[in-house]
């Protein structure tokens, strides 16, 4: 029972096998709304997870009813003022941004609803699954609080059409189309989604990790660019990737019709 109550006290869980770490969101009655402490615990875990050399791949799970429900309102309306809402978006920005500057994968593995902060957070993982019935929405407007914050993200993921439908109903969409927006990568069954997420990882976690160090990057800061800075960017990541040891051994590997062993260098 001491076990349980532990448990039920850390906002974020983590369990780590085969090179794979599950951060899993665990305020349930809260519906893992993301308050102070919960982007405290996330960010720490995964600055922990990016640290800890024996991690591959990050997968970002949930408890309870809700993926995630955005900002925790109650919290927001507790502590009315300017100065507290530039610290709680500026975290939040942070936290978004630190996902993405992860020098590894993060997969999303949405079980439920997903809206505004908490479709942020989907929308800035690099990979998404879902499960049929979750659902993503961005539905400040309808409180009189533009989604502004999730907005960076989700123009990022989806066309601006789709994004601003979103954004201006606030409407929820189903994880069909989810996927053909580009929000998630694929929709499987609910009960099939940790397995599929997790074997997902799993194949990244194959590949060396210096190289997705470095390709997880590369995207990132091409994406900004024009396109003939970015060619002139990617190409110099191409030189220093083939300098790398684990550039030579997969080459070899290849040639020689063996599985690589990768030395991370």
């Amino acid at each position: 029972m001491q076990q349980l109550s532990d448990e039920a006290a850390q906002p974020v869980l983590r369990a780590d096998a085969d090179g794979i770490a599950t951060l899993t969101l665990n305020r349930p009655d809260a519906r893992n709304a993301l308050s102070v402490g919960m982007m405290t615990a996330l960010a720490d875990s995964l600055d922990a997870a990016g640290r800890d050399p024996a991690v591959k791949v990050v997968i970002i799970a949930a408890t309870g009813p809700a993926f995630c429900a955005g900002h925790d309102l109650k919290e927001v309306r507790a502590n009315p003022g300017r100065a507290f809402y530039e610290r709680l978006f500026r975290q939040c920005s942070d936290l978004m941004m630190g996902i993405t500057r992860l020098p590894k994968p993060v997969i999303a593995a949405v079980h439920a609803m997903a809206t505004a902060a908490g479709c942020q957070l989907v929308a800035s993982c690099d990979l998404a699954l879902a499960g049929r019935s979750a659902r993503f929405a961005t539905p400040g407007v309808n409180i009189g609080l533009f989604c502004s914050t999730p907005m960076v993200a989700l123009s990022r993921a989806v066309g601006r059409k789709a994004a601003m439908e979103m954004l201006l109903t606030g409407e929820a969409i189903d994880a069909e189309k989810a996927v053909g927006l580009g929000l998630i990568n694929r929709v499987v069954d609910d009960t099939d989604l940790m397995t599929e997420a997790g074997t997902m990882a799993a194949t990244i976690a194959s590949k060396s990790p210096l190289t997705l160090k470095v390709g997880k990057e590369a995207f990132y800061r091409q994406a900004e660019m024009d396109l003939a800075d970015a060619y002139d960017y990617t190409s110099g990541v191409m030189v220093r990737n083939m300098m790398a040891d684990d550039a030579t051994e997969g080459i070899d590997a290849f040639l020689n019709k063996r599985r690589p062993n990768w030395s991370g260098t």
